[in-house]
């Protein structure tokens, strides 16, 4: 194998990453809303808030959020927690914004798990690969690794069970089949993409 000289990421490339991936994820989070469906994650969280409480999803998002930068900064760094911020912040204005702007007359539910899946997975990636994330577990996922040695994305993974597990007490279970669809697209997607080495970029 060729040995490559990696170029890191120029301010600009991390700001173009912050502004575009979140609305990756929004639009994902406009496809499951309107098709009745949840997600893992903190966002999942935000779901199950949503649909008890019918609070607006972006603003729940956001405060779901809140506790978890004081351990980000932790285990993760300053400059992390700052990307981290910003992403989460854009996720809650353009999920507030998008309804607005888009209009989905007719929406097949399965396909709405399959595409918002991936469009998840794809705006997480962007993330992952400019030292950012959409905050919350991910975040306790990656402490836990690197104080006791849990793999994360076991950690996440079987918190992500849980929340859609939670998900039959708010949806009915044809809902929550098509939102573990929806999470199995969205970790292909992370699974077959974010290989350490595949990588260049820094």
């Amino acid at each position: 194998m060729h040995s490559v000289n990696t170029i890191p990421h120029s301010p600009f490339d991390d700001a173009q990453a912050l502004l575009v991936a979140p609305l990756f994820v929004a639009f994902a989070v406009l496809l499951f809303q309107h098709a009745g469906l949840l997600t893992g994650g903190t966002v999942g969280i935000a779901f199950l808030i949503h649909y008890l409480s019918g609070w607006p999803i972006g603003a729940v998002v956001f405060a779901v959020n809140l506790p978890f930068y004081a351990l980000a900064i932790r285990a993760l760094g300053l400059a992390f927690t700052i990307k981290t911020f910003l992403a989460v912040g854009l996720l809650s204005v353009y999920t507030a914004l998008l309804p607005a702007l888009v209009s989905l007359e007719s929406l097949n539910r399965g396909f709405a798990a399959v595409m918002g899946g991936f469009l998840f997975g794809i705006g997480l990636l962007i993330l992952i690969r400019h030292k950012a994330s959409l905050g919350g577990l991910g975040v306790v996922a990656i402490h836990l690794q690197n104080t006791r040695g849990w793999r994360a994305g076991v950690v996440q993974g079987g918190a992500d069970m849980l929340i859609l597990a939670a998900g039959v007490f708010v949806r009915d279970p044809l809902s929550v089949a098509l939102s573990i669809v929806g999470a199995l697209a969205l970790n292909l997607v992370i699974a077959v993409n974010h290989r350490t080495g595949r990588y260049m970029g820094m």
